[in-house]
């Protein structure tokens, strides 16, 4: 009996002891953001307690999902323009909006060869692999380059399209395609490829990747929500960040 007791007022201190305001929050996060944002939420989660629950696909998706009604508290959106137009159409808090990071597009060849400029200029490749531009801004930027290139039309016919830019990734991985017009932060890691090679494009060749969080309407009178906008501002969630290639 007296083990018993004791197991019992363990128990209870345990349950004293844990987070009090301990919260679950439902995010909707940008396809390229998916890796870097659970490395985030466990940093986050073992500060605050709070558990973050991720679901992942292109930006104009999730703000379909949003539309419909999905009971997300935050948005992680790959571009500016999706947040902003939530806030305007009242799903979003228009001034809880802020940039998190700023992404950038790599070409990238799973089988270790060495991309560069002339790669994509002399259309030197059966098949490129981009994200949908309808839905994803990764995608729009992939376009935009090749329009700067001058070489849109000549290799619209090699173009393989992902729905997001992680299946994108997955062309390329598996063959699919022999490069990809993808985010950073799928292939790179603390300075180095994970896998294959790549090359930066330069940042000037299509609009800024500027990728900006929004607090949902769902999400308004949810503490830890805001407690997760707040983290992704510090310099630790920034550092980590910058691990993944974002500026």
């Amino acid at each position: 009996m007296h083990r018993l007791l004791t197991h019992l007022t363990l128990a209870a201190l345990c349950l004293l002891l844990a987070p009090a305001h301990a919260a679950e929050v439902l995010v909707a996060v940008a396809s390229n953001m998916a890796e870097p944002a659970k490395e985030l939420a466990r940093q986050f989660s073992a500060q605050s307690g709070h558990r973050i629950t991720f679901s992942s696909a292109a930006t104009g998706k999730l703000y379909a999902q949003i539309s419909q009604g999905a009971p997300f508290a935050v948005l992680l959106a790959a571009d500016t323009a999706t947040p902003t137009r939530l806030g305007q159409e009242g799903l979003a808090l228009a001034d809880t909006q802020f940039t998190y990071a700023t992404g950038r597009l790599v070409l990238w060849s799973a089988a270790g060869n060495t991309p560069n400029e002339k790669t994509l200029s002399a259309g030197q490749f059966a098949h490129l692999a981009i994200a949908n531009p309808a839905v994803a801004p990764y995608g729009q930027a992939a376009m935009a380059v090749l329009q700067r290139l001058g070489i849109a039309a000549q290799v619209r016919p090699k173009l393989v399209y992902g729905e997001n830019i992680s299946q994108t990734q997955q062309f390329v991985a598996t063959g699919h395609a022999e490069y990809g017009l993808l985010a950073a932060s799928l292939v790179w890691r603390d300075g180095r490829w994970l896998s294959g090679q790549g090359w930066w494009v330069p940042s000037d060749w299509h609009a800024p990747l500027q990728q900006d969080a929004v607090l949902l309407r769902a999400g308004a009178n949810q503490a830890a929500a805001r407690e997760w906008l707040a983290f992704l501002r510090s310099p630790a969630a920034r550092a980590t960040l910058q691990r993944y290639g974002y500026q």
